[in-house]
């Protein structure tokens, strides 16, 4: 018999003033500034980060993806949440487990 799991309604939201106050920071940190965003990701005009870094707004998953090659930084460490996944908590390991019990699985048949 197959157990049914049901999924809660998502109730994480991604909080953009705190996410333009990190990528303030991180640009700070970093050394970058807002024309220097600009000129990376192509953009006509420097409007579109300054409504990033005050709040109004979020980049695109597309910048997202350029600045965390640009800062050498993991997506999720740009983004600020309410969401309680905490890297490390075993659910990479439950998954790298599961992976590796199917693998073996699969050998076994194929063998």
């Amino acid at each position: 018999m197959v157990e049914v799991q049901y999924i809660r309604k998502c109730e994480t939201v991604i909080n953009t003033v705190e996410t333009g106050k990190n990528l303030k920071r991180i640009m700070l940190k970093k050394g970058y500034s807002v024309k220097d965003i600009q000129y990376y990701l192509n953009l006509g005009t420097v409007q579109s980060i300054y409504h990033w870094l005050d709040g109004k707004s979020l980049p695109t998953i597309d910048h997202l993806y350029a600045l965390s090659e640009l800062f050498q930084l993991p997506i999720d460490s740009m983004i600020c949440g309410n969401r309680r996944y905490v890297p490390g908590d075993g659910r990479v390991e439950q998954k790298t487990y599961l992976f590796t019990y199917y693998e073996k699985l699969s050998r076994l048949y194929t063998a």
